[in-house]
């Protein structure tokens, strides 16, 4: 069925701005973002069929352009460019969200901004949240791509780039396509390098997070740090 042909206490613009955007289903916020369906599927089809097909809002959030790019009726530029913004507000609320706070006073927001950056790359990443004396954000550097060991992550470079912020502390971050976030002993090995590395530049690691679609593992509350 179309919007327009919903009552209209049913209609999800409407029913947002009565009782309020909580009121609404994921399908239903979805589908007014979406606004119109495809010929012979509506809008609200798509949208179930959407999130079906990326397991929920949390699997769409992390979804990649190409990704989008593959669903029927996000082909077009304009549907799919409306939810690429949507996640990169996402992305930056959080970031603001760390930078004006200890990133500690959220931990789950540091792994859902990890989640937001790297969790959907179909490629291992190795990145580095830079962060200041109050343990705020400064700014956040994917500095590797491929198989990540300690031969392929070379803690000079983290130890540059630590200098080059002026930063006091890091949270480091990797993600792993196959789905799992258990550390592997490479996994602890390249966290125990990289922490003597930047122990001699005055710069302590925090923490080392793991990321995959819906899931995140901190290396600290582990005891692994």
């Amino acid at each position: 069925m179309a919007l327009k042909d919903l009552p209209a206490d049913a209609r999800p613009r409407e029913k947002l701005l009565a009782r309020g955007p909580a009121a609404l289903s994921d399908t239903e916020l979805l589908a007014l973002l979406l606004r119109t369906g495809t010929r012979g599927r509506g809008v609200f089809q798509m949208a179930q069929e959407v999130l079906e097909r990326f397991r929920g809002l949390a699997g769409l959030l992390h979804a990649s352009g190409d990704e989008l790019r593959c669903v029927h009726g996000l082909g077009g530029t304009a549907k799919r460019s409306e939810l690429l913004a949507v996640l990169e507000l996402a992305r930056r609320a959080v970031a603001e969200q760390l930078r004006e706070r200890e990133v500690f006073s959220s931990p789950d927001a540091v792994k859902n901004y990890l989640q937001l950056h790297l969790a959907r790359r179909p490629h291992e990443v190795f990145a580095a949240l830079f962060l200041d004396a109050q343990n705020r954000l400064i700014a956040m550097e994917e500095l590797f791509r491929g198989t990540l060991t300690q031969t392929s992550v070379y803690p000079r470079e983290v130890v540059l780039k630590s200098l080059q912020h002026h930063a006091a502390a890091v949270v480091l971050a990797h993600n792993h396509p196959s789905g799992t976030v258990q550390p592997s002993r490479a996994d602890e090995a390249l966290t125990q390098t990289l922490k003597a590395a930047l122990a001699l530049v005055d710069v302590r690691v925090l923490d080392h997070v793991i990321v995959a679609p819906g899931q995140a593992l901190s290396m600290a509350e582990k005891g692994l740090i």
